[in-house]
């Protein structure tokens, strides 16, 4: 049964992976403005293009469908093409892997910043990320994507996050929101954690109250919290490479020949 299981979660993988036309929210974001942006411990949202990334979206409620997390050098694998491997990311059909930016040519993404991280737990950060390079993907959030696309049901949206969090549990099998999730909570960075407020019974501070936090499980993590968390900055590599107004190139504005040209 468990290598049936593995045969019709490995063909349901490759399915999911195939390329689904959407329209995206925005313009896919210029490769030279991520490398220039980006800093070893960020993580990079991508707004992806096939149907896994449709089940993810509908479920979040949200752009960004995939997560990886930017280790810069420190792999010290290199790609065909002599590429540095920059990234670690869980993949459906490889699993936990290395890639290099080009994975991510032709899509939309937003870079996520942990702010005050000290350089000792951003290291801790990345060599977490590194072993576990190799692992599997959770198959059994395969299934359960598969099952939103047959169709896509009416799921209530205080059901959605929990959807996603319906895999085997194995520690060894990693979506890509709980992997880097995983990784934060190494040093206990947090992303978006749960905060009981309670008074601090102190004699001097009689109306005083604190916040109490406690970690979320790393399988209730999805992409989207990277960018609502209040302890990550958003980076827009566009608006962060100079970005002026004044210069763009409105149709209504070229002149008359150029407009012809465009139109042909």
């Amino acid at each position: 049964m468990n290598f049936l299981a593995r045969r019709v979660g490995s063909w349901l993988g490759h399915w999911l992976s195939q390329p689904h036309h959407n329209h995206g929210a925005s313009l896919p974001t210029r490769l030279e403005f991520l490398e220039k942006m980006l800093q070893p411990g960020d993580v990079l949202l991508v707004e992806g293009e096939t149907r896994v990334s449709v089940a993810i979206k509908y479920l979040t409620q949200s752009t960004w469908s995939h997560a990886a997390l930017y280790i810069g050098d420190a792999a010290g694998h290199y790609g065909p093409s002599g590429s540095t491997l920059c990234f670690v990311e869980a993949d459906i059909i490889e699993g936990v892997r290395l890639v290099g930016l080009s994975e991510f040519d032709g899509l939309h993404c937003r870079i996520c910043r942990p702010v005050g991280l000290s350089e000792e737990d951003r290291q801790r950060i990345i060599d977490y990320g590194l072993t576990r390079v190799g692992q599997r993907y959770d198959l059994k959030n395969v299934f359960d994507l598969a099952r939103y696309l047959i169709p896509t049901p009416p799921v209530p949206q205080r059901w959605r996050r929990r959807m996603l969090a319906l895999g085997s549990g194995d520690p060894t099998r990693a979506i890509c929101s709980t992997l880097i999730a995983q990784c934060f909570q190494s040093v206990r960075y947090p992303i978006l954690p749960d905060i009981e407020l309670r008074a601090t019974d102190r004699k001097d501070c009689p109306g005083c109250i604190e916040e109490i936090l406690r970690i979320r499980h790393h399988s209730l993590f999805v992409p989207r919290d990277f960018d609502v968390s209040p302890y990550f900055q958003v980076i827009k590599p566009t608006l962060e490479n100079g970005f002026e107004y004044r210069r763009l190139n409105w149709a209504d504005r070229l002149p008359e020949a150029a407009q012809q040209g465009a139109s042909t």
